[in-house]
């Protein structure tokens, strides 16, 4: 019997090759974008579940006022495993500034490192390749690199015992060599250092510093401990308890919490955190988008199915004849979707292969697809499985219930299916292409409008160099190389780009400063030069002056600054200011610029008139190469033994975006799919419509209708359908897209011509598809179809 029926359906597949190819290319097109997104989305589940205590890590993030921190002061971890019962183990870390290591004449700066607690191999599971785990970060003078490190480094050799220069300075031996970090690590660095190298240099691990937010800090618990949500509370009231202890509520009200090690890639709104993180709202849309692709592409085949079911009438009706049940042919025509279920699945398989570097390029990821994964494989077949029956068990249901008897007298013209339901499939298929068109403009539109928001200032052609090395101490003469050269003369010394500034501090005194205000205030570093630069804008008073001696005590602060104040931008200027003891006047009050991503609003910032390690250069236009160029060679001039590095500010602003960046080009892919899977199906149903009125079309003709009055005719339902389809699809799409705006702090509008545009385009799409067929079908010579009658 099975034979029997593969036969049947691969003589059906090859004999109405047009409508078997739309089936096959919809359902291959729609499990190619369920795939992709299923290695994606599970690529984006999996981070930090690779470590074996993994369900016991947690990280201990804080909130201070209105400012939601990843980082903690150095001591609390430590007080905490002493008294709070249940923590086994605590691993903190701190960020290593940029370092310059040398071997013979290979000497590379590396951004990328952490100087972290020797319980750091112990709680976290990345694979040691080379050294002993329970000894390589034992040693002051110890460092653990990664394979690629060590490659660049020491080529073939073994690194184990060998000495890389340190900045000049120092020397420090490879104790341990570690596999490269897995992608889906939300740590990511090229080595670590112990803590004892910087024991002794570093102020909050000398003096155990209570109100500095400097550290990352994880605890492991022990296992009872960490399976309940009462008893991970207890623990972070107990780190409340143990800070109140050390600076009182009064002075700074800190609220700990502890966050799951799994959690953090997905759910981290907190600020100096680590980067690269993604966003479990961007994971909830792209599950949601797989599953309408796979629902358009199975509506396709529905509707093909039962339209054209008329042809398969009168087999149905033999079988029953001859004591076929109608469980058999359920069984039968469920077989056969599922058929080419598989066959879709296959092709899309290979698709993936094929396109699999593009998506990587587009997703920034490093995903992979293997048939030797018995997880991937068995939900493939998962895939097709559901895609298969969920296809399949509308026409099943449908062609099984003939009657025999009116089949077998040749009524079967009317037989097309369930019109209704046929109609309902179309109108959710054109709603699902609306809302995704409308989420495809208005995602672009918000990128357009992050790329030319004014921030304050101009972020184009700003030009900076890291101010490290030898050209610390050497600022005078660094000043002196860049104002002798035209092309870098019109340059600022600042600490920080303006791009995802975090920092801050309460320790701010002002006149009429109430009790128990612990308003956070970032704030920068920066020289006469900066305002100029960077194109800002004063509100009043005036900008720092190295002709006003006192200015190196002074300050500037932002508008909203004043406005935490309690004053406008002109009752500020001349007032006190005190930070971290230092007592100076406010000179002048700059104009709101965004020194964070938009998701975050502006914050109050003062302004130093202090040193900076960082050189920022306006280049002129069209000169950014030369200025490159004359910026290396004073960088070779007065550090030679550093190497050379720079960046664009508007590339570190759009570093902040390139999760929103890289999902948008991905929305946008997949709901073009999408709408093009609908459009096949709508293909493949005007094509079957017009065959089925070849006899009206050609009387009509012979009546004397014109063309355009047939086209119109054949496109009508289609049109009514899609106007159905806009009202509902509307008021979903704005809703979906306005949920999604809710993350930026600042947003571009969205006005009803969106939508509007969105259902026309649509429109249009439909109309096109539907109109070649019913061109053709119009053009046709009425002789043909009426010959017969």
């Amino acid at each position: 019997m099975f034979r029997n029926y593969l036969k049947i359906a691969i003589r059906n597949i090859v004999r109405h090759k047009a409508f078997s190819m739309i089936n096959i290319a919809g359902l291959t097109i729609g499990m190619t974008c369920s795939i992709f997104i299923f290695l994606w989305v599970r690529n984006e589940l999996s981070y930090d579940r690779f470590h074996q205590n993994s369900d016991q890590l947690f990280r201990v993030v804080c909130t201070v006022g209105q400012f939601k921190a990843a980082v903690t002061p150095y001591p609390v971890a430590q007080e905490l495993q002493a008294k709070a019962p249940g923590v086994k183990r605590i691993i903190r870390f701190t960020s290593s500034n940029p370092i310059v290591f040398q071997v013979e004449d290979k000497r590379f700066e590396e951004p990328h490192g952490y100087y972290v607690d020797s319980t750091f191999l112990q709680a976290f599971s990345f694979r040691l390749v080379k050294g002993d785990r329970s000894t390589a970060l034992s040693r002051t003078d110890g460092i653990l690199i990664t394979e690629s490190m060590a490659k660049k480094y020491f080529g073939s050799e073994n690194p184990i015992g060998k000495m890389l220069r340190k900045d000049k300075n120092a020397n420090v031996l490879v104790t341990g060599v570690l596999a490269d970090i897995p992608s889906n690590s939300h740590l990511q660095f090229d080595y670590i250092m112990p803590f004892s190298a910087i024991a002794q240099s570093n102020s909050d691990i000398k003096n155990y510093v209570w109100d500095n937010f400097n550290f990352y800090s994880y605890v492991q618990l022990e296992d009872n401990i960490a399976a309940s949500d009462a008893a991970i509370l207890k623990v972070t009231q107990q780190a409340d308890e143990l800070y109140k202890k050390q600076i009182p509520e009064e002075l700074l009200k800190v609220d700990f919490a502890l966050q799951p090690l799994s959690q953090i890639h997905l759910h981290s709104d907190y600020q100096a955190d680590v980067s690269g993180h993604g966003s479990y709202l961007y994971v909830k849309i792209f599950f949601i988008v797989a599953i309408f692709i796979l629902v358009v592409a199975c509506i396709n085949f529905m509707n093909l199915s039962t339209a054209r079911s008329a042809r398969r009438a009168k087999e149905v009706g033999l079988r029953k004849v001859v004591g076929a049940v109608r469980g058999q042919l359920i069984g039968q025509f469920l077989g056969e979707s599922i058929m080419i279920s598989f066959m879709s699945l296959l092709l899309a398989i290979l698709l993936v292969w094929l396109l699999l570097p593009a998506f990587n390029l587009l997703a920034g990821k490093e995903l992979g697809i293997s048939l030797f994964d018995v997880k991937l494989l068995l939900t493939l077949i998962g895939i097709a499985l559901v895609t298969g029956l969920v296809a399949g068990s509308y026409p099943a249901l449908f062609l099984s219930g003939f009657r025999p008897v009116k089949v077998l007298k040749g009524n079967v013209r009317k037989m097309g299916g369930n019109l209704a339901f046929r109609n309902t499939l179309v109108v959710l298929q054109f709603v699902v292409s609306i809302v995704l068109l409308a989420g495809t403009v208005v995602v672009f539109k918000q990128m357009r409008f992050i790329k030319n928001m004014n921030l304050g200032f101009e972020r184009s052609n700003l030009l900076y160099m890291p101010i490290a090395g030898d050209l610390a101490n050497m600022q005078d003469a660094l000043r002196g190389e860049l104002k002798s050269n035209t092309l870098t003369s019109n340059f600022t010394i600042t600490n920080a780009v303006p791009a995802n500034h975090t920092s801050g501090t309460i320790n701010v005194q002002w006149e009429g400063k109430e009790p128990g205000n612990q308003t956070i205030f970032p704030n920068m570093n920066v020289n006469e030069d900066f305002f100029r630069v960077f194109r800002m804008k004063m509100a009043s008073g005036r900008e720092f002056s190295s002709n006003f001696k006192g200015d190196s005590s002074n300050y500037i602060i932002n508008e909203t600054a004043a406005r935490a104040m309690n004053m406008t931008p002109e009752s500020a200027v001349g007032k006190p200011l005190e930070m971290w003891g230092t007592k100076g006047m406010i000179v002048g009050v700059v104009k709101d610029f965004n020194f964070k991503t938009l998701q975050h609003k502006i914050d109050p910032m003062i302004l130093r008139f202090q040193p900076g390690h960082l050189a920022i250069v306006r280049t002129q236009p069209g000169q950014a190469e030369a200025t490159i160029k004359a910026m290396e060679k004073i960088n070779t001039k007065l550090n030679p033994a550093y190497p050379f590095s720079y960046g664009f500010v508007d590339q570190e602003i759009d570093k902040a975006y390139k999760g929103d960046h890289q999902m948008g080009s991905l929305f946008n892919v997949f709901a073009i799919l999408a709408i093009l899977i609908s459009c096949m199906g709508l293909y493949g149903l005007s094509a079957f419509m017009a065959e089925q009125r070849t006899k009206e079309i050609g009387v009509r003709k012979v009546l004397g209708a014109s063309v355009g009055k047939l086209v119109y005719l054949l496109s009508l339902s289609f049109t009514r359908l899609i106007l159905i389809a806009t009202l509902i699809a509307i008021p979903l799409a704005w809703w979906a897209v306005n949920n999604w705006l809710e993350g930026f702090a600042y947003r571009t509008s969205v006005s009803w011509v969106i939508f509007a545009l969105s259902a026309l385009a649509a429109l249009i799409i439909a109309w096109l598809t539907v109109g070649y067929e019913s061109i053709k079908a119009a053009i046709a010579n009425p002789v043909k179809s009426l010959r017969s009658e």
